[in-house]
């Protein structure tokens, strides 16, 4: 009650009772140009155009040139005339509070479940730095994820930045809800950039369900809405995680998809005169995709972590496309999701053989990394010769390796569409199970 009170309070305070008024003097392509504002208006702040007649148009303030003020409008601009009145509203404040738990809101704070939301007592900056470098902590603990193949092969660490590359229809997004629903964590933030709207209902009610929403914070933004919007929802869902690490939490962040956020502002920054420079992106997308990323990962000595997973989508698999390449080079790891494996049935169609994760070798012991390189040769020599084998031209006896991963290859396969909640032990008992099978030396021995 106090807290509410506290927020109510402040929300008063910041209430205006006048706003200031310009005119528009010109639309020039994707935006609008407003005089007698220059003297009051701030880069992101909003404005609100009265056509006559028609609905009001919103928008947000992208340059401010002179005495005149570009507005890059949230939909068509169709019906704008000269002298129309544009009125100016200030930056909307951010402030997520606890109480966000279990609840689904937009960029901007407010609830899409039909519910009533109170700010939190303190707002935040959406473009935060990260915690100083050399303040942060290293990477924390193995954190159990739920799925077998990234409690072994592909391990996670408190702290750890993993990038999820994937075309559509692959199974991102059942991946991620996973891992929301599995993975350890004391909250759950997901970030839904540009998704459909129907998606989003799914995902909440059927994908992740209740059971998942009971420790999670939904931030969405529709394929419908602005580019503004949507390149502000992934800047908003890390403001929220930021608020739970600073409380000393560890917080999962889960963005659905970076690739979607990178094409907002490509939108933005065209309206803006910026060229295009990286297969269509503009310069500027390099800095703002490593930005966000390094907002997570290790906070200070009495923050929490924030291990996030930036989900790409890739366009025909091409691993070398301008948003994946960036990513590739910031992170502490990448998760590959191949379509030939999820088109003959296995979930998740991850390719392990492609996947690496740099929290390796810290994130086990010596054994356990003895038995993951010993599963990665057995992988690495069966695909080599899969065309080969399936083809019938390999005779049995002619390579002592490759006759044990053609044993192995069936129970390993097997092994990586399984989920595990036991935990991390069971998930490694399991696979030095079925390397011993296979008729090989266990690189991992039994106290």
């Amino acid at each position: 009650m106090t807290m509410n009170l506290k927020t109510l309070k402040t929300e008063i305070r910041k209430a205006r009772l006048s706003r200031p008024v310009g005119r528009v003097v010109g639309v020039h392509g994707g935006s609008i140009r407003i005089s007698g504002l220059a003297q009051d208006a701030h880069i992101g702040d909003h404005l609100v155009l009265r056509r006559d007649p028609g609905t009001p148009l919103g928008g947000e303030v992208l340059q401010i040139d002179g005495d005149c003020v570009y507005m890059l409008p949230d939909s068509a601009a169709d019906g704008v005339a000269i002298g129309d009145r544009a009125v100016l509203h200030a930056i909307p404040a951010f402030a997520p509070g606890d109480n966000w738990i279990g609840r689904v809101v937009d960029p901007y704070g407010r609830p899409l479940d039909s519910k009533p939301l109170m700010p939190g007592p303190v707002a935040r900056n959406l473009v935060a730095p990260p915690p100083p470098a050399v303040d942060r902590r290293p990477l924390g603990e193995r954190v159990a994820t739920g799925l077998s193949v990234l409690n072994t092969i592909l391990p996670v660490v408190q702290g750890q930045r993993v990038g999820l590359f994937a075309g559509s229809g692959v199974g991102k997004s059942s991946l991620l809800a996973d891992l929301a629903r599995n993975m350890q964590a004391d909250v759950v933030v997901i970030a839904l950039i540009g998704e459909r709207g129907r998606e989003v209902n799914h995902f909440v009610d059927h994908v992740l369900g209740p059971e998942g929403m009971k420790r999670a914070v939904v931030v969405a933004a529709t394929s419908d809405q602005s580019a503004l919007t949507r390149r502000r929802c992934a800047w908003a869902a890390m403001s929220v995680a930021e608020h739970f690490r600073d409380l000393g939490l560890n917080v999962l962040f889960l963005a659905d998809s970076v690739t979607r956020f990178a094409e907002a502002h490509r939108e933005i920054a065209v309206s803006g005169g910026e060229a295009p420079a990286l297969r269509g992106y503009p310069p500027s997308v390099t800095p703002l995709i490593t930005a966000l990323c390094e907002r997570a990962g290790p906070g200070r000595a009495d923050q929490g972590h924030i291990t996030a997973v930036f989900s790409v989508l890739v366009a025909g698999s091409d691993m070398d496309e301008p948003i994946a390449d960036i990513l590739r080079g910031v992170l502490d790891g990448h998760i590959v999701l191949d379509r030939d494996i999820a088109e003959r049935g296995r979930f998740p169609a991850i390719d392990v053989g492609r996947s690496v994760s740099r929290s390796l070798p810290g994130a086990a012991s010596e054994s356990e990394n003895a038995l993951i390189q010993d599963v990665r040769k057995m992988l690495g020599a069966y695909e080599q010769s899969e065309v080969m084998i399936k083809a019938g031209l390999y005779s049995e006896g002619s390579d002592p390796t490759l006759d044990q991963a053609i044993r192995l290859w069936p129970e390993l396969d097997a092994f990586f569409a399984k989920p595990d909640p036991t935990g991390i032990q069971n998930s490694f008992d399991r696979l030095d199970l079925i390397l011993r099978r296979a008729g090989g030396t266990p690189a991992r021995r039994k106290p």
